[in-house]
């Protein structure tokens, strides 16, 4: 599995190893030109403890090795996402964004020692397993995660692309952990798909957030707008297990819906992380409502386009509170050609909230939760045309009449073309929720 590899100059607002952990905004850095006081006592403690390790240890230890280690636990104490980047990491992570990786397609977290589903990967091997946001992976085939490094962890994840890893998964939920058996694939991320949901509302789903991901966007709206005579009368906005992804990808698709103001801001303490993006003039859908859905496994970029488009009173926000994922990290490279990727900032919406540790709150709460559909009855409801010497209407024709045995024959023909198709609250309720209240208000929005 390999690190979905960011362009920066490289402002990123998450990260996806095809098993991987997040990571905010990240900029590359300049060595600082000075250096910070030494505490000589604290590090003369170090010096202490490196050279007993050196000589009493049970076995001989390189002292790169014990290096490397201290600077690993140096900065893993700080956060779960300031970490030290050796030598492949490094070079990983300069190579660009390519949508397209080896791995199982989940984006993790560590938590208490174990490694935490963020959010599973649209159309991933992980996905068609059934693994879920919120998992926690306690074993790796017959190896416990407890006591691993995150790095560790993606490591044995990684593996040639066919073969099979058993994840030991505790789930809340469930009184015994569950055992998932996954094939390991080369994953290829479609960050973005459209359809019609019913003439004049569309649907637009962002998996992850890469750099073309902005213009896809564009794109998408421009075809569902070419679907229905060149006019959406809505949108739903699907965020849901995405983790994020490039910070300017973030910008470009609340762009496309805001016409003017800031969009996000970030805080830290060196001048470079205070930063403030702005929208553009235009809405692509002409003030048209928007419904964005988001869950738990919403994170980073995710949470700045919901708290954006909230903020901006541009959309309404549905589902569940998300991730909480709002820290910017800066890769500052080392002089032998590694790197530490240290969090530096905060991400903050146009009001000035902060996303880390709280994560944007839903307008409207949605559990997800699933229906099934009501068997339906042999028995045709009697309506007031079905009665004998009933008062016809009044303001039809003879023609515009329809003959009560025509109509309950029609409606038995349609249901049964349909009856292959479960009915959209069925395949996902959220959804179509959030339908219901996208037509809502674009009911109201043309009577005023």
């Amino acid at each position: 599995m390999k690190l979905m590899k960011r362009d920066l100059t490289l402002l990123t607002a998450g990260a996806v190893f095809g098993v991987s952990l997040l990571f905010g905004q990240m900029v590359f850095a300049e060595r600082p030109p000075t250096q910070p006081d030494l505490p000589i006592e604290d590090l003369r403690a170090f010096s202490e403890i490196f050279g007993r390790i050196k000589s009493s240890y049970v076995e001989p230890v390189e002292d790169k090795v014990l290096i490397e280690n201290a600077i690993r636990g140096m900065l893993s104490g700080l956060d779960p996402h300031s970490s030290y980047l050796d030598l492949e990491g490094f070079k990983e992570l300069r190579e660009g964004t390519t949508g397209e990786f080896g791995g199982l397609g989940i984006e993790v977290s560590m938590e208490d020692g174990f490694v935490k589903v963020v959010a599973p990967i649209d159309d991933t091997p992980a996905a068609k397993a059934g693994v879920q946001a919120g998992d926690l992976i306690i074993r790796l085939d017959d190896t416990p995660v407890k006591g691993m490094t995150l790095n560790d962890a993606v490591d044995i994840m990684r593996g040639e692309p066919g073969s099979n890893i058993v994840l030991t998964i505790m789930r809340e939920g469930e009184d015994k952990p569950l055992i998932i058996e996954i094939e390991r694939a080369i994953i290829k991320v479609k960050s973005v798909r459209y359809e019609t949901l019913e003439p004049g509302f569309g649907y637009l789903r962002i998996s992850t957030f890469q750099s073309p991901t902005g213009q896809s966007v564009r794109e998408a709206i421009s075809a569902l707008k070419s679907e229905n005579d060149d006019e959406l009368a809505g949108l739903v906005l699907d965020l849901r297990n995405n983790p994020g992804g490039v910070l300017d990808a973030a910008v470009d698709v609340s762009d496309a819906f805001i016409d003017k103001g800031l969009i996000v801001y970030t805080e830290g303490r060196i001048g470079d992380s205070d930063q403030k993006f702005h929208a553009k003039p235009g809405d692509m859908l002409n003030g048209a409502p928007v419904i964005v859905l988001v869950n738990g496994g919403s994170a980073s970029a995710s949470e700045i386009v919901a708290g954006a488009l909230q903020d901006h009173k541009r959309g309404v926000v549905m589902g569940n509170k998300t991730f909480g994922k709002g820290s910017v990290q800066t890769v500052m490279p080392l002089t032998n050609d590694t790197a530490v990727k240290m969090t530096t900032a905060r991400y903050y919406t146009p009001d000035g909230r902060s996303i880390q540790a709280d994560g944007i709150e839903p307008d409207i709460k949605i559990e997800g939760i699933q229906v099934s559909a009501a068997e339906e009855s042999p028995f045709v409801p009697l309506r007031e045309a079905d009665l004998s010497h009933h008062l016809e209407n009044g303001q039809k024709s003879e023609e515009e009449q329809i003959a009560p045995d025509a109509l309950n024959e029609e409606t038995i023909d349609d249901d049964a073309e349909n009856i292959e198709k479960q009915p959209l609250a069925v395949r996902d309720y959220q959804l179509s929720q959030a339908l219901n209240l996208l037509k809502g208000m674009t009911i109201l929005q043309q009577r005023r």
